[in-house]
């Protein structure tokens, strides 16, 4: 009798492990440039975040999405982020 396992993601801004489909996925795209992953499908490298702003700014304040991505982001991509939340 198995169990199914519930897949757990480190939050980037709180840094908690939560259920994957909680959190919002964010890729970088192959251009380079940081966006959301609504579907969560992106075969490419992907992190998370919970889908709270206070999450966004952690992240934000401290970097972590750079980081995690090694590249830059744009504050017009920290914006695009924060319409996915209002949502």
């Amino acid at each position: 009798m198995s169990e199914n396992k519930i897949p757990l993601r480190k939050c980037l801004g709180c840094g908690q492990m939560k259920d994957k489909s909680t959190l919002l996925r964010i890729v970088k795209a192959p251009d380079g440039t940081v966006i959301p992953d609504i579907g969560g499908k992106a075969q490419t490298r992907g992190a998370y975040l919970c889908k709270c702003a206070e999450c966004l700014a952690l992240a934000k304040r401290a970097r972590r999405i750079e980081r995690a991505f090694k590249c830059r982001v744009s504050d017009e991509t920290y914006d695009l982020l924060s319409d996915c939340f209002s949502k």
